[in-house]
């Protein structure tokens, strides 16, 4: 297996972590403009669909989670900036913000990337210890049934049970330990790098960054960068 941060002595990767949300499944039209729009209206709140992208990049830039105990109100509050950003205001606002994130968690709404199911199974045959780690509130036994990923997971750990999100080491401490591995034979593979990749390099795990769109800002120089989970093949 090849080592993955040049300049260390070979461990061999025993465990794959992966992130859910942008790392192994995306949303679909009910977390695009139209459906933000819907959402709003069903509140009396009237929004601009076309100013959705603009409005998540703005309030992702303070969305920062420093890896404390689980707070939904952090994603409560994001979504209402989302709204706001695309032109909405009032009461309805938080009401809207509040159904979208408590629909956030039903996998209906998302679609798996098409290489998961693929991946996961060559893992699953190459023996290793495959986890999931995720800072949502969405349920393990529906996502397996929903996305028929029946048996291909060891580990797998919410904040929302935990009581920690990612980047606190705890969160990463108990998926370790849950797969019977040490900090440098686990791999965690994500979309985020203060949350993903950041909380496992603090541990002494390894990191892979995903970005699907090929812009990795932030990445640390010794991670390496994939468009597409099947690049991990290389990796392991």
């Amino acid at each position: 297996m090849t080592e993955l941060r040049r300049g260390k002595p070979s461990v061999k990767t025993r465990a794959v972590f992966f992130d859910v949300d942008f790392t192994l499944i995306h949303p679909g039209p009910a977390f695009q403009g139209h459906g933000y729009a819907e959402a709003c209206a069903r509140h009396g709140v009237s929004v601009d669909p076309q100013r959705f992208p603009e409005a998540v990049a703005a309030a992702s830039l303070t969305l920062h989670n420093e890896g404390g105990p689980y707070d939904p109100g952090v994603f409560s509050a994001f979504t209402s900036r989302i709204i706001e950003g695309m032109g909405g205001s009032g009461d309805g606002v938080v009401r809207a913000a509040t159904d979208l994130f408590e629909a956030w968690s039903a996998c209906h709404h998302f679609t798996l990337y098409e290489e998961v199911p693929e991946v996961l199974r060559d893992l699953r045959a190459g023996g290793y210890v495959i986890g999931l780690i995720t800072n949502s509130e969405r349920s393990f036994e529906m996502f397996e049934a929903h996305f028929e990923l029946h048996g291909l997971f060891d580990v797998a750990i919410s904040s929302f049970d935990h009581g920690f999100m990612k980047p606190h080491p705890s969160i990463f401490e108990e998926g370790l330990r849950r797969a019977g591995v040490t900090a440098a034979e686990g791999l965690m593979v994500g979309d985020s790098v203060p949350h993903d990749i950041q909380g496992a390099l603090r541990l002494g795990m390894r990191g892979v960054l995903v970005a699907r769109s090929g812009l990795s800002i932030g990445a640390p120089p010794d991670v390496p960068v994939i468009q597409s989970l099947r690049e991990l093949r290389a990796l392991l």
